[in-house]
């Protein structure tokens, strides 16, 4: 099944795709939307387009476990997203994933403009890889 994983932003929203088989996660796109409304409607049509059978949006729960501002941000977003399509959507802990996104793109030796481009593309398919770790470990 493919999976949608979406690191939502004030500014920009960073989304990876898996593969069917649910092994590799890839940076997809990042849209550049302030408008929730538009943006809820352009992940709509994406999921449409793609196939997508399931949605998982970052969730940034403190490091200490409770749940802030942007975590209910996140959560109404996932609400709301859920009322307009046809598939779940869960909500994941993306604790420490922009961090260790912009150490992968480091390594790669991505910088600058280009590294603003995709850092949360990259963001959202840390997202998606632990969420499939996590489903692959369930079956287990």
């Amino acid at each position: 099944m493919k999976i949608l994983a979406i690191d939502l932003g004030d500014v920009r929203t960073g989304l990876a795709v898996s593969d069917p088989a649910e092994i590799l996660a890839s940076p997809f796109e990042v849209l550049h939307e302030r408008n929730e409304s538009k943006l809820l409607q352009k992940i709509s049509v994406i999921i449409t387009e793609n196939n997508i059978e399931e949605a998982v949006v970052g969730n940034p729960v403190n490091m200490n476990g409770t749940l802030g501002p942007r975590s209910e941000k996140c959560t109404q977003f996932a609400e709301k997203l859920r009322d307009i399509v046809n598939i779940p959507v869960v909500l994941w802990d993306e604790r420490s994933t922009t961090v260790l996104a912009h150490n992968l793109l480091s390594e790669a030796d991505v910088k600058g403009k280009k590294r603003r481009e995709i850092i949360d593309a990259a963001a959202a398919a840390v997202i998606l890889e632990n969420y499939l770790a996590y489903r692959r470990n369930k079956k287990s």
